[in-house]
């Protein structure tokens, strides 16, 4: 057990390091901050320690606790209802606005198809 003991911290640094590149490969890419997986794979290989650290603290987005309680990925921030977004909104109104200038166009051409046939 005592031969082991040296062994210890290089076997230790070398399982951190196999799990975090691991976790970086798996992980979805949307949930990957700051770098892409290879740049974080990369700095977890060559700074031994202190880049798995890194990883956990800065590279993966945590999983926050849902409303039932479990964990599971952040709720997407937004609109919850068409009425709440604005570009839902605002193509409504430019729909409206270009079925105005449609019958608009519309009254127009029986305005003149009227003149044209009175004539």
């Amino acid at each position: 057990m005592r031969a082991l003991l040296p062994y210890l911290p290089i076997l230790f640094a070398a399982a951190l390091t196999i799990f975090t590149v691991v976790d970086i490969a798996l992980i979805e890419r949307s949930r990957v901050r700051g770098l892409p997986k290879i740049g974080w794979i990369l700095i977890s290989i060559v700074l031994v320690v202190i880049g798995p650290v890194l990883w956990f603290l800065l590279g993966r987005e945590r999983l926050e606790r849902n409303s039932g309680g479990s964990f599971g990925p952040r709720p997407r921030r937004g609109p919850t209802a068409p009425d709440d977004d604005p570009e839902f909104l605002g193509q409504l109104g430019r729909e409206t606005a270009q079925e105005k200038r449609i019958r608009e166009l519309e009254e127009r051409l029986r305005e003149i198809d009227d003149d044209d046939t009175s004539k």
